[in-house]
């Protein structure tokens, strides 16, 4: 029997779990030969999802559960799943219920026919606002454009992936991750699964269109230099015609003589190129920002409590231990 882990960070999401484990049961119950482990990922909640993952934990032979000592961050939570995750098979699922479990059989038919990853792609965006739709399909047009990676429309972080996916997932251990660009880096095989978009059934979502805003920052510059290199061709263009500028106001000034100095010119120059600046060094910034963050070799997360026998052991590594564990299995 092939065994398969579902790793679901939460995040104050009290409300919804136990009609998340019973709606998510019910499709597994239907799929015979396969045994079903879920890793419940608790990042940090303010509310009672721990106290609720330990009594499902007590209720549900097939329930383990990680909880962080604070909020890392849903891609903390990810990571850790699947560095504990030990199944054939691994799916990453929200808890919210708008990945729709009745997509889980036809994942496990695609990735046993030879695909190494099945992931959801979402075809609507039915309930949410027109500016943050708009704002979601501009990003996967500006990641493509200005990364190495290409990002499938409307996809979204539910997928089923095979161990050996899993273990290249795992050994890209960079603190500020991006899991939708870190599964298309890693390449493999994907089959791409339509769907249309659900509704919350209880509880409100935990994004902020900043906290999207950010996301999405992150996410360009994790995998691109284009940034930086556009603000090297503004500064060449802006410096070209500042030469040009230069030598038409000598042969004005030899021919014309001293001109009245224009202040809206003046102004209008120095505003332009003050803002330039200001948006390079933010740019800058940014990569500097990654840099720092991942020199100071701080852990992705950090455990409080685990239902697992060797959570504890795993929450103690740095990343470089965690990776020469791997290389070693």
């Amino acid at each position: 029997m092939k065994t398969v882990s579902i790793v679901v960070p939460c995040y104050n999401e009290e409300d919804v779990l136990q009609l998340f484990y019973t709606e998510t049961q019910k499709v597994l119950d239907t799929i015979p030969d396969y045994g079903f482990h879920y890793i419940f990922v608790d990042d940090g909640s303010r509310d009672r999802t721990l106290s609720i993952l330990r009594e499902l934990k007590r209720a549900y032979s097939n329930v383990d559960f990680l909880s962080f000592s604070r909020n890392f961050g849903k891609e903390a939570a990810m990571y850790a799943g699947l560095t504990h995750a030990d199944g054939d098979y691994v799916i990453v699922m929200d808890a919210d219920l708008q990945h729709p479990p009745a997509l889980i059989p036809t994942m496990l038919k695609e990735i046993e026919a030879g695909h190494d990853c099945c992931a959801a792609m979402r075809t609507s965006r039915t309930g949410e606002s027109r500016i943050r739709s708009a704002f979601s399909r501009t990003f996967y047009r500006l990641s493509n454009r200005l990364t190495d990676v290409s990002l499938v429309q409307g996809a979204v972080d539910y997928r089923i992936m095979s161990r050996q996916m899993v273990d290249a997932v795992l050994s890209l251990s960079e603190v500020q991750r991006f899991s939708k660009g870190i599964f298309a880096w890693v390449g493999f095989d994907t089959k791409w699964l339509p769907y249309e978009n659900v509704e919350r059934p209880l509880g409100k979502t935990k994004w902020s269109f900043w906290g999207l805003f950010k996301y999405a920052i992150d996410g360009i510059t994790a995998f691109s230099v284009a940034p930086l290199r556009m603000v090297s061709l503004i500064g060449f263009i802006i410096s070209c015609f500042a030469f040009l500028y230069i030598i038409i106001t000598l042969i004005q000034t030899l021919i014309f003589g001293i001109d009245v100095p224009g202040y809206v010119t003046t102004l209008c120059a120095v505003l332009f190129l003050g803002g330039i600046i200001e948006l390079s060094v933010g740019i800058l910034g940014e990569y500097i920002g990654h840099i720092y963050m991942e020199a100071k070799d701080r852990p992705i997360y950090i455990l409080r409590e685990s239902s697992l026998p060797y959570g504890k052991r795993k929450s103690a590594q740095t990343k470089e231990d965690s990776a020469d564990e791997r290389a070693d299995n």
